[in-house]
């Protein structure tokens, strides 16, 4: 029987909602935790054992933080990667490895390793400006989504038509042709160094159609079996295919024909994965840990349906965060509350998330509305 030492330290660069949420669960595990972030105010800032402000776009900065790691993991994948290569080059443990977070980072290297590997995604094309595009129009409508920087959100814009070339953008991008899609799903899966798969039920997605960030999340999903079944063996095909270590989110697309269509990735814990704190046995950070540290996975049954709603930063609001309604949704059976301790809102700016469980998807549902009218961030 293999035994596990209890003095482990997990280096995290990046300390926004994500690194929290994942120290919170590593101190279950006497998991030590260093965080390196640019922001003096980030909102692991007062949970781990060491808190570094420094950029962890810069070599040596990342060098410095990582060099006596256990294990080096990202909260955020838009970090040094060439850093990250030589610190797994001198023997540190670094999960996801560099060569998953070279691929993420950059879309079009995405798009074309699904397409290498067999993995179903929409039909693109790579572009190096906005005038390139002008050779694609008998693609139309699509989706230009910029290849490295872009997230919750940013760089994506859809083009109907030619007439919608004014908002391009002008830098190397990703056009897909538009996929007119019946649900947006997400299954977040996990692999440890052995190799053993973890999966999590699939999700149901609702996005806000003006910021493009997810709104609510539906667990279960209510995709029949079949389609289920497909959804989770494309996710387990994407981590084994990338010989990944860790928890990787892989968001998709079920069109109105009954395809499923890998849209993008994401290796590290995700938003459509907060319901797992409360609503299913293991979370997505207790199987992230677990993975990254070779552990087996935990048990990812739901336990209860549960609805999952994001806290945006209202719009015409910016300054010092200011919760209103908080103490009317305290009152509310089975919903559980996760502020991000972020001190500054802005217009759809993530602030937090409610978890809603119910003996049924729909009481729960009915409960997560009322928290959305409800719950306002102000300033």
């Amino acid at each position: 029987m293999r035994s596990i030492a209890s003095n482990r330290v997990l280096s995290i660069l990046g300390g926004g909602q994500l690194g929290r949420m994942l120290i919170q669960k590593a101190i279950d595990f006497n998991i030590t935790s260093r965080v390196l972030d640019p922001s003096g105010n980030a909102p692991c800032k007062d949970l781990c054992s060491e808190f570094m402000v420094g950029d962890f776009n810069d070599y040596n900065t990342v060098m410095d933080f990582g060099r006596d790691a256990d294990v080096l993991t990202v909260e955020i994948e838009h970090v040094n990667v060439k850093a990250l290569e030589d610190l797994e080059s001198a023997g540190v443990k670094v999960f996801p490895q560099p060569s998953v977070l070279k691929i993420v980072q950059d879309k079009g290297v995405q798009k074309q390793f699904y397409k290498d590997h067999g993995i179903p995604t929409s039909e693109f094309v790579l572009v190096e400006n906005a005038d390139d595009i002008t050779n694609h129009k008998a693609m139309f409508p699509v989706m230009q989504k910029l290849r490295t920087s872009g997230y919750d959100g940013r760089g994506v814009v859809a083009l109907k038509d030619a007439s919608s070339l004014t908002k391009a953008f002008n830098e190397p991008s990703v056009l897909e042709r538009f996929i007119d899609f019946d649900k947006e799903i997400s299954v977040i899966v996990s692999r440890n160094e052995n190799g053993e798969l973890s999966h999590f039920p699939v999700v149901e997605l609702e996005f806000n159609a003006e910021a493009n960030l997810v709104e609510f999340l539906f667990s279960p999903s209510s995709l029949s079996f079949e389609l289920e079944e497909r959804a989770v063996a494309i996710a387990e095909k994407v981590i084994s295919e990338l010989g990944m270590v860790g928890l990787l989110a892989v968001e998709m697309f079920v069109t109105k024909q009954g395809d499923v269509l890998v849209n993008e990735i994401a290796p590290r814990p995700h938003n459509s994965g907060h319901q797992t704190i409360e609503g299913n046995i293991a979370s997505q950070y207790e199987n992230h840990l677990r993975a990254i540290f070779n552990m087996p996975p935990g048990d990812t049954k739901i336990i209860k349906p549960s609805v999952m709603v994001n806290l945006l930063g209202e719009k015409g609001y910016n300054g010092p965060a200011v919760y209103e309604g908080l103490e009317e949704v305290l009152r509310i059976p089975g919903a559980y509350i996760h502020l991000y301790g972020k001190q500054e809102t802005r217009p759809f700016r993530k602030m937090g998330h409610v978890t809603v469980l119910g003996e049924s998807l729909e009481d729960a549902t009915l409960k997560a509305k009322k928290i959305q009218e409800i719950l306002k961030i102000i300033a």
